[in-house]
């Protein structure tokens, strides 16, 4: 936790803010922050500044707020729903590298029962975009949506994304070269473990997805996602 972001919820008065068990604990125990003493802190969907802390109220008191979080990244991302363990780890690093856009969609190779996991409901899936946000000293809150059907999502979703973006589809054969620090909008695509069948991809290049590999080393998705990325936009 590199920020203590702070949520609506938390203000208590005008420039006060409540901490939570986890922010207390991160302030006590790792930053070692005693009464009085100043702590970096952000509120969700503003802002960066300093803050006092005050431990016998365990809240923090705000000094300023005259930073603001890092650009985001110009790029919205498309990924086939991964086994819950391994979409927890990827959202974390997701939000850390700055997607503000994501869509979660069902492909041939993803299991049905991943659908109905603890990991897609609401407050657990906003823990994992907080976290990611703490991490990469961002405020900016990322927004995922959900795609069960393939098909209604590439034929009628897709071309109003791509209306101003260029598509890049994940796909290690028949493809090029993953482009490197790209100076325009893309819409990413990351298939789930196994890939996406031959179908898939036909939809996606009829659609106007170009296909690019990272080379002959095939990924897992949490792996791949990071990777990917900081090729694109690797000065951001």
């Amino acid at each position: 936790m590199n920020l203590i972001l702070l949520a609506p919820e938390q203000q208590c008065s005008l420039n006060s803010y409540d901490l939570s068990e986890r922010q207390i604990q991160h302030v006590t125990k790792v930053l070692k922050k005693r009464d009085g003493d100043r702590v970096r802190v952000g509120v969700l969907n503003g802002d960066l500044g300093e803050a006092v802390f005050d431990a016998s109220l365990h809240r923090v008191t705000i000094l300023n707020l005259d930073t603001s979080p890092p650009a985001a990244l110009p790029m919205e991302l498309v990924l086939a729903l991964p086994r819950p363990n391994m979409l927890k780890r990827t959202l974390l690093n997701i939000t850390a590298m700055g997607v503000k856009k994501i869509h979660l969609l069902n492909s041939a190779k993803v299991e049905k029962s991943y659908w109905q996991s603890p990991v897609l409901e609401a407050d657990a899936l906003h823990q994992y975009l907080l976290e990611g946000l703490e991490q990469a000293r961002d405020t900016q809150l990322p927004t995922i949506e959900f795609h069960k059907r393939f098909r209604p999502f590439v034929e009628d979703v897709l071309p109003s994304i791509l209306a101003d973006k260029k598509g890049l589809l994940a796909h290690p054969y028949q493809a090029k070269s993953c482009p490197i620090d790209i100076e325009y909008s893309c819409l990413l695509g990351i298939g789930p473990e196994g890939g996406w069948n031959e179908f898939e991809v036909e939809k996606w290049v009829e659609a106007g997805m170009d296909t690019v590999h990272l080379g002959e080393r095939i990924l897992k998705v949490e792996t791949a996602v990071p990777v990917v990325i900081s090729r694109l936009y690797p000065a951001r």
